[in-house]
């Protein structure tokens, strides 16, 4: 078998397909399913298989699609009660696909429904673990408390994993290949690697899980210091639990305007330009959460700041861009929000307050100082002692917390977070100035 992995580094997503002779199966896909058909055809083979290992929180997947569009068949436990047309692939389920055979293995513990698909051909075995087990670390168990119809407590998924670990995976050989779907920068986990696979041997050596046999200190390491659960976690469980519409034709009716030169708008606007750009001019109630890099985490921060079902408009750099952004608001199944997209044109542009630098580093009193870094971080340690602390995924529906008696300074860990932070404060707040400080929060660091 040959093993071709995908990486959507946005959202830290690995996905697979694994070529079986002339036929290929599939784990795990995102939401665009261009990429496997352009496998598919270089390899002249047919795309026969999806699985899932579970209904992913953090992106849609494009399962449904792939089925509608190539007549594969849909495989995921039946713990995961799918609204959409499967096979139910659970313990001592076996499918063959040319040489290579694929098993199933229950392995609760992220989600009450996961399970890990084992691929083997001769003496090789790959494991597709899902987010079951990262390299490095193993799944959060807490996303399906209030994320999604099939509802499960943290602590009972915290000891289904340990029994994962220490039972299910037993068996299994040292030199068999781990692919999850998840590597660091995913908050379906907090202490994954940035690697995209490893031995099952090494990760028996190296993973914490691995090598901490007392069910009650496991159970604290893994509830212990999990990262924030963005809005949108919730809404994509049950999206991929019914099956997502057709990428194409769902943004297709999207309205693009160009060169737009209205200022006002009762909409609430994202603007994905860069900092600069945005800070020079602005359409009014706009939030600046940047998407022009693979760096920027903009699928996780639209799904952090915005709730599912909240409409919005957004703006782009150019008509590129904007045919780029529709895809990436999919990714997290977003697009049924969006009123419509626009470039600017000419315009007397709303423009942000700069900082003086030189003055708010002679007096830092002077200024009501945010911080919006996550609270793991403010409890590593606090850049400015007297920081009021509000994490960016709650700012919202806490702006009513700052005090406006003094000008407002904005900040995070690097400068990304600040413009969309600053954005949202400047919005709400009129009565002092807002300010971003950006990329000069490295000079107190």
């Amino acid at each position: 078998m040959t093993i071709k992995q995908f990486e959507y580094k946005p959202l830290s997503h690995f996905s697979y397909a694994i070529l079986c002779g002339n036929k290929i199966a599939l784990v795990d896909p995102e939401r665009d399913p261009d990429q496997y058909y352009k496998f598919a055809e270089e390899h002249n083979a047919t795309i026969v298989a999806v699985f899932e290992t579970h209904p992913h929180a953090d992106f849609v997947s494009s399962h449904l699609q792939i089925h509608k569009e190539t007549g594969a068949i849909l495989y995921a436990s039946k713990l995961v009660g799918a609204d959409y047309t499967h096979k139910t692939f659970d313990d001592g389920d076996v499918v063959k696909i040319g040489n290579v055979t694929f098993t199933a293995l229950n392995t609760p513990g992220h989600s009450p429904d996961s399970i890990t698909i084992v691929a083997t051909e001769d003496e090789d075995t790959a494991l597709f673990t899902g987010d079951t087990l990262f390299i490095g670390d193993v799944g959060r168990p807490d996303l399906r408390e209030n994320a999604g119809n099939t509802k499960a407590k943290r602590l009972d998924l915290a000891k289904s994993m340990f029994n994962t670990i220490t039972q299910v995976f037993n068996y299994l050989p040292n030199d068999a290949i781990v692919y999850p779907t998840h590597g660091a920068g995913s908050l379906c986990g907090k202490n994954m690697s940035s690697e995209g696979s490893s031995t099952l041997g090494e990760q028996r050596k190296t993973n914490w899980a691995f090598n901490t046999n007392n069910e009650n200190a496991f159970i604290d390491h893994l509830l212990d210091s999990q990262p924030f659960i963005p809005h949108y976690f919730g809404y994509n469980v049950d999206i991929n639990k019914n099956g997502a519409a057709n990428l194409k034709g769902s943004i297709a009716d999207i309205p693009l305007k160009l060169n737009d030169a209205l200022l006002n708008s009762d909409d609430l606007i994202i603007d994905t330009r860069i900092e600069e750009d945005f800070k020079n001019g602005h359409k009014r109630n706009s939030f600046n959460i940047m998407a022009l890099e693979e760096n920027h985490k903009f699928e996780t921060w639209l799904g952090s700041i915005v709730k599912p079902e909240e409409e919005f408009s957004m703006v782009a750099k150019d008509y590129n861009h904007a045919e780029e952004l529709l895809s990436r608001v999919a990714k997290i199944g977003y697009e049924s929000q969006v009123k419509q997209i626009y470039t600017l044109g000419e315009q007397s542009w709303i423009k942000s307050s700069i900082l003086d630098l030189k003055k708010f580093k002679e007096n830092l009193e002077a200024y009501t100082i945010v911080d919006i870094r996550n609270q793991s971080e403010t409890e590593a340690g606090k850049f400015f002692d007297k920081a009021l602390t509000i994490p960016l995924h709650e700012l919202r529906e806490r702006i009513a917390e700052i005090p406006t008696d003094k000008p407002i300074v904005v900040h995070c860990a690097g400068g990304y977070r600040s413009a969309a932070g600053s954005s949202i404060v400047a919005h709400h707040i009129n009565d002092v100035p807002v300010y971003d400080l950006g990329d000069a929060v490295n000079e107190y660091k």
